[in-house]
């Protein structure tokens, strides 16, 4: 059973989204017309804007951003060509590396590009050491940076992750299982320093609990969201592709979209998560209210 599938397949959420609720972590994956550079031993199937739409409707969310997933690499044809498809609700968080030109980049911008993403936990796309200089590219168009990273990663790269000229988001809540490891610690000391933003997708990863509450996991996701509610997102992960390679079980989007409500603990986090802070990252509404 594929991502989608399982996704169609589960009922609407408890509480119905504000309007601009917005998805902040999806892959579109179109290998017929866009064949993977990094398939991988197990590459997942094709995961269509179509079918995400389907999902998008049945949770009641409004707004997307599209990532680009590790099987592309850096070639980015899949996000930008759903990009052109979902229109201005959306946006796009890109693979890049040095190859890349100042051209390249502002025509990514008029097309939604609003970010650059380092995954760390898997083959394919630039290395931590292009994380300072690519971010010094990007930062004038008002990107952020995002990294994918497991927790002793997200230490081993401190530095590197420090004083960014970009804003940085950290995927997946660090895939951190524990606030007592270090590295919610630190996390918590760059959202401090004013620049960081944690995404709290991906909450099946690491879980040594799972389904269906992932408790380790939901535990740190509130302790996030109780010391900085000002500096979360959240997305779906769809089509989970984690998950399609077998390493984990199908999570149900409905139920993230449920679990989300309840680690919030009233409706004003909840919006603040799924509209008001989207928005100012993603740059739909820069007026939105900081704090």
């Amino acid at each position: 059973m594929t991502g989608a599938a399982a996704s169609d397949d589960a009922v609407r959420p408890r509480r119905r989204p504000p309007f601009g609720a917005t998805d902040c972590h999806i892959h579109i994956l179109d290998p017929d017309r866009f064949p993977y550079r990094v398939p991988g031993d197990h590459p997942p199937p094709a995961s269509t804007v179509d079918e995400y739409l389907r999902v998008r409707s049945r949770l009641g969310l409004t707004r997307t951003v599209v990532v680009t997933p590790s099987n592309y690499g850096t070639d980015n044809r899949s996000t930008l060509d759903a990009l052109g498809r979902l229109g201005r609700q959306a946006r796009g968080v890109a693979v890049i590396d040095e190859s890349f030109a100042d051209t390249d980049l502002r025509e990514m911008h008029v097309m939604g590009v609003r970010g650059i993403r380092f995954n760390l936990t898997r083959p394919g796309g630039a290395g931590a050491e292009l994380i300072a200089p690519l971010a010094a590219r990007i930062a004038p168009l008002g990107w952020h940076v995002q990294i994918h990273m497991t927790p002793r990663g997200i230490l081993a790269n401190l530095d590197r992750l420090r004083d960014l000229p970009a804003d940085l988001v950290i995927d997946h809540a660090g895939r951190i299982r524990s606030t007592a490891d270090p590295a919610f610690t630190e996390v918590l000391r760059l959202i401090d320093a004013g620049r960081t933003w944690v995404k709290l997708s991906g909450v099946y990863l690491e879980s040594t609990d799972g389904p269906p509450a992932y408790a380790d996991r939901a535990a740190v996701a509130r302790a996030f969201l109780r010391a900085a509610p000002e500096r979360m997102v959240w997305g779906t992960d769809w089509p989970h592709t984690t998950a399609l390679r077998g390493e984990v079980l199908v999570p149900d989007d409905t139920a993230m979209l449920d679990m989300l409500h309840r680690w919030a603990g009233n409706d004003r986090t909840w919006e603040r998560v799924l509209v008001l802070n989207p928005a100012r990252l993603y740059q739909w509404d820069c007026t939105a209210p900081v704090g």
